[in-house]
């Protein structure tokens, strides 16, 4: 079998996951370039192989040199992650609630007012992510369509792509790093009440602080990773919801109307059922439980049409699922097939808010569980929630299957998203 699988549509997975997922959820697959790998499509395997310290980011024996982001293993990242955590943490974030929905609505006022029609992904969806991620960082208001151009730059699959896109992808990587570089200089120099400001004075006993090389990975990082994802999941979150007419849904969780608050706001920060140990749920503070609900749901059913998690080798011999695995095999796992594996999502291909089922892996899952995870739900949630208050009447100009779709590094998303009202 050869990736990638053909899918009926942009919304839909493609069948074959659900064939794999009851007759072998661990199978042998041949990559786009030509490598072997194991394609995961079973929830419970695939919470194991995004949880289990045995499954890394890099073969064994391959530290990697030089790698200053998160995306690593053992302690250097665990070392990281403590750091990052600190200046990252779900109450920042929190304190971000009023001034995105603030700027949620207000892209959507400048839309209604220019009247039909709109493109969502640049009226809405760019704009606000890269705002936010200013704000995050600092960015100085004037250098965002910049820093926008930047994290767009690489157009690219820098996992499975050829030579020429690799290339073009570490082009793009280099000059966003380097305007990273200047960023943490003026940020040194002139500190502000921002994250990039926080990671600088950041210190800790045991682990000093993070170095200048540290510093710009993560903030081109944040950059590249925050923008993009954010983009994609907003646009590609109103995409469906247009799609199957279920923008009501918001409509009726603002009204105070839908589940339940608090149901269907799991995420994967425990441990899921299944995958052994007690499950754990991660409630997005200060979201409403209504919308949230709504916008967990929404995230479960794109989830992996936006960006599957990196793939993963084998550190060592070992069995999942009852299938041999052995050092230094690469796994993928797939999101789209796990998020609908009916023995933990019942009538899984359905919309369901508040359904109440096991946690998603939407945001990863153990100790890669994304840190910019409450971020991307307040982000999404502040664009539905505008869009449904100021354009209820809200519609695609064309069908799904009429857009085209842009791939930025390891995630894709709508290039741009017609609608009318």
């Amino acid at each position: 079998m050869i990736l990638p699988f053909d899918r009926p549509g942009p919304l839909t997975p493609p069948p074959e996951y659900a064939r794999l997922r009851d007759i072998a959820p661990v199978a042998r697959v041949r990559t786009p370039d030509g490598r072997e790998a194991w394609l995961v499509t079973s929830y419970d395997a695939v919470a194991t192989v995004l949880s289990d310290r045995r499954f890394g980011l890099a073969p064994p024996g391959d530290a990697h040199p030089g790698n200053e982001t998160l995306f690593q293993d053992g302690e250097a990242h665990a070392r990281l992650r403590r750091l990052v955590s600190k200046a990252f943490g779900p109450r920042a974030i929190e304190g971000m609630r009023a001034r995105v929905e603030r700027v949620a609505d207000e892209h959507v006022a400048a839309l209604a007012g220019s009247g039909p029609p709109a493109d969502l992904v640049a009226g809405l969806a760019a704009p606000l992510s890269i705002t936010v991620i200013g704000e995050l960082l600092g960015v100085d208001a004037g250098d965002r369509a910049h820093v926008e151009e930047l994290a767009g730059a690489g157009g690219a699959d820098f996992v499975f792509g050829d030579e020429e896109e690799l290339a073009r992808a570490g082009e793009a990587w280099e000059k966003l790093t380097a305007y990273a570089a200047t960023l943490v200089e003026a940020r040194r120099a002139a500190p502000g009440d921002d994250l990039l400001s926080s990671l600088i004075a950041v210190r800790d006993t045991q682990d000093g602080r993070l170095g200048d090389g540290e510093l710009v990975a993560m903030a081109a990082t944040v950059v590249s990773a925050g923008y993009l994802s954010a983009r994609n999941a907003i646009s590609t979150a109103t995409l469906r919801l247009l799609a199957e007419d279920r923008l009501t849904d918001v409509t009726g969780a603002l009204d105070g109307e839908g589940p339940p608050s608090g149901a269907g706001e799991r995420c994967a920060v425990g441990t899921p059922s299944g995958a052994g140990g007690r499950r754990a749920v991660d409630t997005p503070p200060g979201a409403d439980g209504r919308l949230g609900a709504v916008v967990e749901e929404v995230l479960r059913l794109q989830s992996g049409l936006t960006g599957e998690p990196f793939p993963r080798f084998a550190q060592t011999d070992l069995d999942l699922a009852g299938v041999a695995i052995a050092a230094g095999d690469l796994v993928l796992v797939r999101l789209e097939a796990a998020h609908r594996d009916p023995r933990h999502f019942p009538d899984p291909d359905t919309f369901v808010a508040g359904r109440g089922s096991s946690p998603s892996l939407v945001f990863g899952h153990g100790v890669h569980h994304c840190l910019g995870a409450p971020l991307a739900r307040l982000e999404v949630g502040a664009a539905l929630a505008a869009l449904a208050r100021r354009l209820p009447g809200l519609r695609l100009l064309g069908t799904a299957g009429d857009l085209t779709w842009a791939r930025d590094g390891v995630d894709i998303g709508p290039a741009a998203l017609h609608v009318t009202w």
